[in-house]
């Protein structure tokens, strides 16, 4: 009641902040106009700023009209400052007054000239407003969202309308995945996005630009393909782009808790340095898991599903529709890291970005799992559900290097390289112990222990290379992309258990309990080329045709042998044939089509229609068997944008694609990872046939300081490769993906903004929406799993004045899952979350922080239904001039109740998972913060 209660309060601060204007209405009216000051042309979409002379604070904006003319109305008496601007003009500013005398100043006719060459360093000081729409890209003004001092960019993420950042680093913009983040355009640390938002400072940011980036082979044509990757653009001040800056932090606290973070950079306008090193058990990985362009594979999770639609509450990769800020950690991570980047124009014709990234990981899983499976039992317990406990205990080691590298060459005025080439190298040391049993009813079927250790080496590399040649006709152009990935997986593992089975009395069988002493080894190389050629003629000065060719070659290999442990000679060297196989899959695709495209001022509008001849051979070569199979597809494709008056844009596009199945999907072997649950593969799998539907709305009113960001995605799956699996009397599961029509899914996203800027209160509210409904079979038997979901959160957020900074917000998702087959397991759920934190400046230098987490979860299994709050408290005492220097003592978890709960959902099961992770410390730390600019 008391969530409900904040929650309710929450959704009356911002409906009353929507009716409240940012500033006080008055009864003036500033008018003027905007021409060329050489042809006299007037200037339309100009923007138009008002701010208060006495302090530069923000009042109104708007644009001019078809006409180059502007209004600003509801000003009050006083004296303010107007300024005018426009894309390629030199910007002005003139003081003007509302008197009572004169309530509609008029400026006259204003002249801009052309910006005609490059500006040096220049420092212009204004409140613009927070959020502005630029076509495709949303720019948001970092000095509207303040943070605490400093603060690492991450904290400045979480106070942007429609941004959501989770526990771990994660980012969503308007409901998607953030996956790239860029430094001025400029790749840092490759396309590691947790580099740049956990290692940058804050107060170097001038604008956030969030925009879907299009392939460097789209932008460069003007024809969008459909490829297109969330980003995140961290705009640097002018002021701040030449000078050194870092952080160096050390702390050590109970329970053996250490942290240490070194960092330097220099910035020399177009030339970055950066050298980062860090090591910490405290959760704070400041880079991501895979980090390269590939992620390894270290083998099935233990009786984990294939092609599973996994939804998950609270955390975990694969969430569909939960808000980030409900996510939660499932295991404790200790992590190392030592990186450089680079950066800077070689001359006048190449520029590079390149970058190393040493890094070593532990993670430690221990989690108790109850599984209740859609299958039902036969016999005398027909129709209950089949109960699997597990307790895992999974300690993984990963040490990676990645080099990443990006250079563009210019050949001549019209002809450009673009090289991107990478390597990466990853090792992981595996050791897993799980004890499971099945049952049903209270009938016990069987259990296990199994102890799973071993090694993988995973080499990567490969890399893009893009040519790029425009003609003397403006508009024609021809580029031809190469993109290939070389890779190897090297296993060598050891499995060990042992696993009984029991009777309807519960007592064992006889000669049933089965020993497990293994090892395996395996070698899988990946070969993957693609070549996508284009040729754009412009038919018209907006018309534009594209003709394109694509080849696409896919070569995956996959050696597994096992060997059983044989007693007499002490060895592994008894062949395991039922578990070793030996394999080739070649996927080629031959695709051609044509688009056209029309750009007005205000919409584009395109079309285009390829088709595709793919073969598919699959080589069984330990049974000596070949499948081979053609696939002919017609594939559509549209786009429709409008760009509307006050920053309104709506983008609609449609794409279908096939998407060819895995090697680990198509391999025929079984894998008895977890010998209570088996996953095997499907040589005769087909291609999926994709087709999805993308809407995305955004506005923001600068009048008013209001934003709308909205997103509804839709998809339709043809031979979705989904899990088929099968129990048998004993409880064993045996898993294999299969093809089946019928998948759907509809994700849907809605954000609403408002800023207070008398009360310097940003305010936002968010709902997201989803539904899925996916195929199986289990036992043989179709069943159909449908999830859907809706959240709804509130959020606020101020800098209220130089001594108190705070941020409240609630979210509330309910989650409803139902099958067809055993419908007893349909079941719903709720997750409430809120989160509270508070920056207070004390006197003496003293700073005191604190934040909240707290989560109620409902209708999950008995046990798993846990209210958590976890409460950090740290004060802080600043040293040296510009407080560049912090001592700090920290309480994590001081209520001492931080737990993990996770609710997974998939067509095939719903899932409690209850996860160790870290508990109460208290920690002392020293931060130093180098900031040294202009030199």
């Amino acid at each position: 009641m008391r969530f409900l209660l904040v929650l309710t309060l929450l959704l009356g601060l911002a409906t009353a902040g929507r009716a409240q204007a940012p500033t006080r209405p008055g009864p003036g009216t500033v008018r003027g106009a905007l021409a060329d000051s050489a042809t006299g042309r007037p200037l339309r979409e100009a923007s138009v700023t008002l701010t208060l002379a006495k302090d530069s604070s923000y009042v109104s904006f708007g644009i001019t009209d078809g006409d180059g003319r502007f209004a600003l109305k509801n000003v009050a008496v006083g004296n303010y400052n107007v300024q005018v601007s426009a894309l390629g003009y030199r910007a002005r500013l003139l003081p003007v007054a509302v008197s009572a005398t004169d309530l509609t100043p008029d400026l006259g006719l204003l002249r801009l000239g052309q910006t005609s060459q490059k500006l040096g360093e220049v420092v212009v000081t204004q409140n613009l407003a927070p959020v502005a729409v630029h076509g495709d890209t949303v720019d948001f003004n970092a000095k509207a969202f303040k943070t605490q001092p400093n603060a690492a960019v991450e904290s400045l993420l979480k106070k942007l309308p429609g941004v959501e950042v989770d526990r771990d680093g994660s980012i969503r913009s308007q409901g998607q995945a953030v996956n790239r983040v860029l430094v001025d355009g400029k790749p840092f640390f490759g396309d590691d996005p947790k580099m740049a938002t956990r290692n940058l400072p804050a107060d170097i940011i001038d604008k956030v630009q969030m925009y879907d980036q299009q392939s460097d082979q789209s932008a460069f044509s003007g024809i969008d393909d459909g490829n297109r990757q969330r980003t995140l653009n961290l705009v640097t001040k002018r002021d701040k782009r030449k000078g050194y800056f870092g952080t160096e932090a050390a702390g050590v606290g109970t329970d053996g808790r250490y942290q240490a973070r070194l960092g330097l950079n220099r910035f020399n306008n177009g030339r970055q340095i950066s050298a980062l090193a860090q090591a910490n058990n405290l959760n704070q990985q400041g880079f991501s898991d895979n980090g390269g362009p590939a992620s390894a594979d270290f083998g099935p999770a233990p009786g984990g599903p294939s092609g599973g639609i996994r939804l998950q509450l609270g955390g975990g990769s694969g969430r569909q529709n939960s808000p980030a800020s409900n996510s939660q950690p499932t295991n404790i991570t200790e992590s190392g890291a030592v990186g450089l980047n680079y950066r800077d124009a070689w001359g006048k014709k190449a520029e590079v970005a390149t970058s190393y990234l040493a890094s070593r990981a532990t993670v430690t899983t221990d989690q108790q799992i109850r599984r209740q499976n859609v299958a039902g039992s036969t016999g005398p317990e027909a129709g209950q559900p089949i109960i699997s406990d597990q307790s895992l205990l999974n300690r993984t080691t990963t040490t990676s290097h990645r080099f990443n590298m990006r250079l563009d060459y210019v050949l001549d005025s019209l002809t450009s390289l673009r090289l991107t080439p990478y390597a990466w190298w990853q090792t992981t040391d595996l050791a897993r112990q799980n004890q499971q049993q099945t049952s049903v009813g209270s009938r016990l079927l069987n259990q296990g222990n199994n102890r799973y250790t071993g090694t993988t080496d995973n080499p990567n590399g490969g890399g893009n290379f893009l040519l790029m040649r425009r003609f003397a006709r403006q508009g024609r152009t021809f580029s031809a992309n190469l993109n290939s990935t070389l890779s190897n997986q090297d296993v060598a593992d050891f499995n060990r258990g042992t696993t009984s089975f029991f009777d309807a009395s519960g007592m064992p069988l006889p000669q049933a309990t089965q020993q497990l002493n293994q090892r395996i080894e395996q070698h899988t190389p990946v070969r993957n080329h693609a070549l996508t050629l284009s040729y754009v003629e412009p038919l018209s000065l907006r018309t534009k045709l594209e003709t394109h060719y694509a080849f696409n070659d896919a070569r995956n290999n996959g050696n597994r042998f096992t060997a059983d442990f044989n007693e007499a000679s002490g060895q592994y060297d008894r062949p395991n044939a039922g578990l070793s196989n030996q394999f080739t899959s070649l996927f080629q695709s031959n695709r051609a089509g044509l688009t056209l495209q029309k750009r007005r001022l205000r919409y584009t509008i395109g079309a285009g229609l390829d088709a595709q001849r793919a073969d598919l051979t699959v080589r069984n070569l330990s049974a000596d068997t070949t499948v081979q199979r053609r696939f002919t597809s017609l594939l559509p494709n549209a786009l429709f944008s409008y760009t509307g008056t006050r920053n309104r844009q709506l983008r609609l596009n449609y794409r279908t694609r096939l998407n060819a199945p895995s090697a680990s999907q198509l391999q025929p072997v079984r894998d008895n990872s977890n010998p209570l649950s088996i996953q095997t593969g499907n040589p005769n799998l087909r291609p999926e046939y994709v087709q999805s539907l993308v809407a995305t709305y955004s506005q923001f009113n600068a009048a008013t300081s209001r934003s709308v960001f909205g997103l509804l995605n839709g998809s339709r799956v043809d031979d979705r490769i989904v899990s088929s699996s099968t129990f048998d009397s004993r409880g064993v599961q045996t898993t294999r993906p299969v093809n089946a029509d019928g998948f759907y899914s509809l994700n849907g996203f809605l954000s609403l903004g408002q800023r207070l800027a008398t009360h310097k209160i940003n305010l936002n509210l968010t709902t997201n929406a989803s539904f899925v409904k996916s195929p199986s079979l289990v036992n043989g038997l179709a069943n159909t799993g449908r999830t859907w979901s809706l959240g709804q959160g509130a959020s606020a957020n101020s800098a209220f004045n130089e001594t108190l900074e705070f941020g409240l917000s609630a979210n509330v998702t309910y989650q409803n899952a139902s099958y067809s087959r055993l419908t007893d397991q349909n079941n719903n759920f709720l997750t409430q979350t809120l989160t509270a934190d508070i920056y207070y400046q004390l006197p003496a230098r003293f700073v005191l922080t604190s934040d909240l987490w707290y989560s109620n979860n409902t209708g999950r299994a008995a046990g798993f239904n846990q209210r958590i709050a976890l409460w950090n408290v740290a004060l802080a005492r600043q040293f040296f001039a510009n407080k560049q220097g912090e001592l700090k003592l920290q309480v994590y978890d001081l209520l001492n109740q931080n737990r993990s709960v996770v609710r997974n959902t998939t067509e095939t099961y719903v899932e409690d998972v209850r996860s160790r992770i870290l508990q109460q410390y208290f920690m002392l730390s020293f931060t130093y913060n180098l900031r040294q600019f202009g030199k």
